[in-house]
């Protein structure tokens, strides 16, 4: 059902489509989808009017691709898509209550982060291979909310916590290399991180951004060869791509699920804009000695500093421990066992006080006394009190 002023102008501007064996519905008015109402769009949507108040369905429809262009965003209510070819975004488009992914994709410039299918508070159902956004996706709000990307015909989605206030998210996955990016000015080179780290994944990525502080959950399959990576996913993080220092960084480890050929891990709170891209690394497995991998300086005597067993003292040694953000905290040369978690610089941590309880990583550079050559070793320790 439409506003009555808008009928006419519909009316007289297809009949100039018509005459131009063109086919588009183009709207310059003003019109209205109200409650119970419902549009179909069997060809493509030009919007140069206001489209923005609707209730009801629009549904796309066509077993050829459709565009939606147009100088305004139409917005629409309930939404579902039903194009095997796909519906071909030139502008974006917005729903407020639910997406319904029945056939085909949603394709968004991935050139051009301005355009996306934005879920305005809006839910989404039927998301599969198939079935989801190849680009970007936008959300406006503060919900908890899993964005149904993917890349050809692989549904990779990304999911973030609920911010502290109502803001916009926009993310895209990209099923390639984060060394040769196909749409992004610079590379992520896979092989410059942080110490804590040993790995970074060079099959895929994520494009995440907003201003807010949220943990981000990303999910890998058997294509992204976490095999590679580590045989035991405890050893995971979730790791952004620092555009300032040219590094991943680590963003931690809140939870982690499933095995090696598929499963989800989720960061630490982070600010998504700190970083241009997401993916998984890890970090080192195995050591010769045996390091602690807790230690609680509250001063009652009983595992208050952190100890490496089987450490030769006259070994020329050398520890750096870092922060979840790879800011050094604690600098040693020839370590002794007597690291009891103050903070020996104020990048992060108040210098001279107490770390906060939480996970920190060692780099270790220890002398061979017979080879006289270095080994490296890298880890994690949770400190609590």
């Amino acid at each position: 059902m439409f506003k009555k002023k808008s009928l006419f102008s519909i009316i007289v501007f297809c009949g100039i489509q018509a005459t131009m064996a063109q086919t588009a519905f183009h709207n310059f008015g003003d019109i209205q989808i109200h409650d119970q109402g419902q549009i179909g769009f069997h060809t493509d949507l030009i919007n140069d009017g206001t489209f923005d108040t609707n209730l009801g369905l629009a549904g796309f429809y066509g077993d050829q691709q459709l565009n939606v262009s147009g100088l305004e965003i139409a917005e629409f209510y309930n939404a579902e898509i039903d194009v095997p070819n796909g519906l071909n975004l030139q502008t974006s488009l917005g729903v407020y209550n639910n997406v319904d992914f029945i056939s085909g994709k949603v394709f968004t410039p991935r050139n051009n982060i301005d355009i996306s299918l934005e879920f305005l508070q809006a839910s989404y159902s039927g998301e599969t291979d198939s079935e989801h956004v190849d680009g970007y996706a936008g959300l406006f709000g503060n919900i908890e909310f899993t964005f149904p990307l993917g890349d050809a015909n692989k549904l990779r989605p990304l999911s973030i916590s609920k911010p502290n206030a109502i803001t916009s998210f926009k993310s895209a996955y990209f099923f390639e290399d984060p060394n040769s990016p196909t749409t992004f000015a610079s590379v992520f080179d896979t092989n410059s991180f942080v110490p804590i780290l040993s790995k970074v994944n060079d099959k895929e990525f994520w494009d995440l951004n907003g201003d807010q502080e949220v943990e981000v959950t990303l999910t890998w399959d058997t294509d992204s060869d976490i095999a590679n990576l580590t045989n035991d996913i405890d050893f995971l993080h979730v790791v952004g791509w620092n555009a300032t220092t040219l590094r991943w960084e680590s963003l931690g480890k809140n939870d982690v699920s499933g095995d090696i050929d598929n499963g989800s891990i989720t960061s630490l709170s982070f600010i998504p804009d700190n970083y241009v891209a997401l993916t998984i690394g890890t970090e080192p497995t195995g050591n010769e000695f045996t390091i602690n991998t807790g230690f609680s300086p509250n001063g009652d005597g009983l595992n208050d500093t952190f100890e490496i067993t089987g450490l030769d003292l006259s070994q020329e040694n050398k520890i750096q421990i870092f922060d979840r953000w790879g800011s050094v905290i604690y600098i040693k040369d020839n370590y002794d066992n007597s690291w009891g978690g103050i903070a020996e610089n104020d990048l992060t941590i108040d210098e001279g006080t107490l770390v906060p309880v939480g996970t920190y990583y060692y780099f270790i550079k220890i002398k061979d006394k017979i080879t006289l050559e270095y080994k490296v070793y890298k880890g994690w320790v949770y400190i609590n009190y």
